[in-house]
């Protein structure tokens, strides 16, 4: 029962939330590709470093942080709506009288499958931004191919890799246990559940920008 449920959550989460993540990456990256060259324009700093830059921001960063800013809001807000409507119409009760443990059975499943897909969407965020810078800068000709991937093959240090887990396991745990606790605890009615939804992206949102403060400051320091 309860490896059913995680994988119906690593589904929801995971293959629920592609489409978005790669979206938006793509266009984290040519934004961070273009407004670097923008920057570079007239200077001394070689062409090759857009890729550095755009590779660097994106891992250490960029897909990380408004990756999961984003699920907060789109997987977050589904939580929090999805167990507190079933705390309104006493599902939740009904179960823990049949002795079922209710925080286990809503809770756990959903925690493990924020914490081992959201990583996972990371990666492919970090990867598609690169992408996506490639198809700003290359075509375009703001950048030639050759000095693009010289870019993304400089100064690489596979320590900004750990950062960027560090991160996304952090930030699934934050966003995950903060929205299925406003839903569990949610009193009163459908305005009630929409405030607890709302105040779970709010609260997940400002948490992960904290937490990202703290690991940034205790991984690099």
């Amino acid at each position: 029962m309860y490896w059913k449920e995680t994988m119906r959550q690593m589904n929801d989460i995971g293959i629920g939330s592609l489409v978005i993540v790669g979206i938006i990456s793509i266009f984290i990256g040519a934004v961070t590709a273009v407004q670097f060259s923008y920057q570079l324009q007239g200077g001394f700093i070689p062409d090759y470093y857009i890729g550095y830059i755009v590779r660097d921001s994106t891992i250490i960063e960029m897909a990380p942080t408004i990756t999961c800013l984003v699920l907060a809001g789109k997987v977050g807000s589904n939580m929090a709506a999805e167990i507190g409507g079933m705390r309104q119409k006493e599902h939740i009760d009904a179960m823990e009288i049949m002795g079922v443990n209710t925080a286990a059975y809503l809770i756990l499943p959903k925690l493990i499958a924020a914490v081992v897909v959201i990583p996972m969407l990371v990666f492919l965020a970090a990867f598609v931004s690169i992408i996506g810078g490639y198809l700003a800068s290359v075509p375009t000709g703001i950048i030639t191919d050759t000095d693009y991937v010289r870019g993304l093959r400089s100064f690489f240090d596979s320590y900004n890799i750990f950062m960027m887990f560090v991160k996304a396991v952090v930030f699934a745990f934050l966003l995950t246990s903060i929205s299925c606790y406003q839903g569990y605890y949610v009193k009163g009615g459908s305005i009630e559940l929409g405030q607890a939804s709302t105040q779970a992206v709010v609260l997940s949102d400002i948490l992960i920008l904290f937490a990202d403060y703290l690991i940034a400051l205790l991984l690099t320091s």
